[in-house]
């Protein structure tokens, strides 16, 4: 299977541009490459200086890029999905165009983003796939669905299931509320089906997205004060949700002149220590430098001479070894859960126990850690951060530990 690289950063930073110079330069060294774009923005196109569709197009030999359009694959795959479930609301008696909205599944045009990278890696006969995410809000939601998609099925469905079932045999006709729809009708076949191959599916895409073998996400960023500071938090959330960052793209670098200047000299003196910034914040990590050029790149010529500058003569799938894990480690009587949260406090960080599950909550974004087994039969007894990590303590419940 193929390496993944995925490319992300605040808006404008050049992350179009770095992931496109990434692939020209691979397959310019005889990697069989796909570089394709999750952002319905479509700058890849405009990048390659060629027009792009859902289907790979041979840009040069042994590159191929595409847009994924992810409307259309949804509408494919999840026409039987809807019309069960626009059946089931008119029968509610909401209106044709309203039921068109609400069986719109949110976030159907992020997964199905995401099956189609899955699908790019597991089945094409690519060395490596280069994707251009969308700008870092939108990319740190999407690659958030699989996990929490996973356990909305996993949790949910089964219940649904349930309640069909009772509704279909009219056991719940005469609960308030429901009284108006009748008897409702069985999901055919076709519908159990989707919802199992999406969670199959969603699995097959946290299992890649989880790799750090073969997925990599790569940070761009231009060396100013905001775009710094936003990719240290992204950096966080990464991390929350267990991605690795290999390399972080410094691009549109002010080159030294000779001095005479001031007004250029005051702007590589501001980026400089914004870079001086970078490498102490995200050390052990590898920081790819490109400069500002007077033109924009655009075209295979001038991506490829921003990937000759990004990786000399180094290899682009380079990695350096994955950063720490998620360890669960053994203290006296306790045991403690260490996971990497870089560049956070204890006021950063907000801990709840839910059952098998912990949820933790960083800066707006919320994960399900559901614990091991070992850990599920513990008291969750006090938590810390320091370190860039987060120490979770639990104590044996003597009540289900055998004695």
């Amino acid at each position: 299977m193929a390496r993944l690289l995925l490319f992300t950063g605040k808006g404008g930073v050049g992350k179009t541009t770095a992931a496109a110079a990434t692939a020209a330069l691979l397959a310019d060294r005889g990697r069989k490459t796909l570089v394709l774009s999750t952002d319905p923005a479509h700058s890849l196109a405009d990048a390659l200086g060629v027009p792009l569709g859902p289907e790979p197009r041979e840009v040069e030999t042994g590159l191929a890029a595409l847009q994924v359009d992810a409307q259309r694959r949804f509408e494919g795959s999840w026409e039987t999905v809807r019309g069960y479930l626009g059946e089931l609301l008119a029968r509610a008696g909401v209106g044709g165009l309203a039921a068109e909205e609400l069986t719109v599944l949110p976030g159907a045009a992020e997964v199905v983003a995401l099956l189609e990278v899955r699908d790019r890696v597991a089945r094409g006969p690519w060395d490596a796939v280069v994707v251009d995410c969308a700008p870092t809000a939108e990319t740190l939601r999407l690659l958030a669905l699989p996990e929490a998609l996973s356990w909305y099925v996993e949790k949910v469905f089964p219940t649904h299931r349930r309640m069909v079932r009772a509704l279909g045999t009219g056991l719940l006709g005469g609960l308030p509320g429901l009284a108006g729809l009748g008897t409702v009708p069985l999901p055919p076949s076709g519908v159990l089906d989707a919802a199992g191959r999406l969670a199959g599916e969603l699995a097959d895409v946290r299992a890649l997205l989880a790799d750090p073998g073969r997925t990599a996400v790569r940070l761009v960023l231009t060396p100013e004060s905001m775009v710094v500071a936003e990719a240290r938090r992204t950096m966080t959330t990464l991390a929350l949700f267990g991605h690795r960052v290999d390399a972080v793209v410094a691009n549109r670098v002010v080159p030294a002149g000779d001095g005479s200047d001031e007004w250029r000299s005051a702007w590589v003196a501001a980026q400089q220590r914004q870079l001086a910034e970078v490498r102490e914040s995200f050390a052990g990590v590898p920081l790819r430098l490109a400069q500002h050029r007077p033109y924009e790149p655009v075209g295979l010529p001038a991506l490829l001479d921003v990937g000759r500058e990004l990786y000399g003569g180094d290899d682009p799938l380079d990695s350096p070894p994955p950063a720490e894990a998620p360890a669960v480690e053994r203290d006296g009587g306790e045991y403690v859960l260490r996971m990497p949260l870089p560049f956070t406090s204890g006021a950063d960080v907000a801990l709840a126990r839910s059952g098998d599950e912990l949820v933790v909550t960083v800066g707006g974004h919320r994960r399900l850690v559901t614990l091991p087994s070992g850990l599920r039969r513990c008291e969750t007894v006090g938590a810390s951060v320091a370190g860039g990590a987060l120490r979770v303590r639990f104590r044996p419940d003597p009540d289900q530990w055998p004695r």
